[in-house]
């Protein structure tokens, strides 16, 4: 693999987190919207991670290139389960009986997700940045050689 590659795989690695970062973001923001332009409260969504093999982003390949493989989110799914119902007779969206349905975001959950997102993006960071030392190494032998 040539370290052009391994730049692109990385970079691929931090688009693919800066979406999911994205959408925690937005699940965290709006756990607690009870009412949305659809109707109804809030629906979590969650990004979908697919393969990308490297012969897609990758001219000239040898045999170690042909089984490196990138990252993209390929879609971003609404969670449709139901979220918890809270006794609020007082609050605009509640039904008959004084329930209102709220999101179904877990703020723990959004976090720690965040929190894991961030490290994916660090190590990313680090590999390319790696891969970056390596380069200018390789051109300062070849303007001292």
């Amino acid at each position: 693999m040539d370290l052009f590659t391994a730049m692109r795989i990385a970079s691929m690695g931090m688009a693919a987190q800066r979406t999911r970062l994205e959408v925690s973001s937005s699940n965290l923001a709006n756990a607690q919207s009870t009412r949305t332009a659809e109707g109804g409260p809030y629906k979590k969504k969650n990004p979908v991670f697919s393969e990308v093999k490297a012969s897609t982003f990758e001219k000239a390949l040898d045999r170690v290139s042909k089984k490196l493989s990138g990252v993209q989110v390929s879609s971003i799914q609404t969670d449709n389960t139901a979220g918890p119902r809270l006794y609020d007779p007082g609050h605009p969206d509640a039904d008959k009986d004084g329930y209102v349905n709220m999101p179904n975001v877990n703020v723990v959950t959004e976090l720690t997700d965040i929190m894991a997102t961030s490290r994916s993006y660090e190590a990313n960071v680090t590999s390319m940045k790696a891969a970056k030392e390596m380069i200018n190494s390789v051109l300062s032998i070849g303007r001292n050689g």
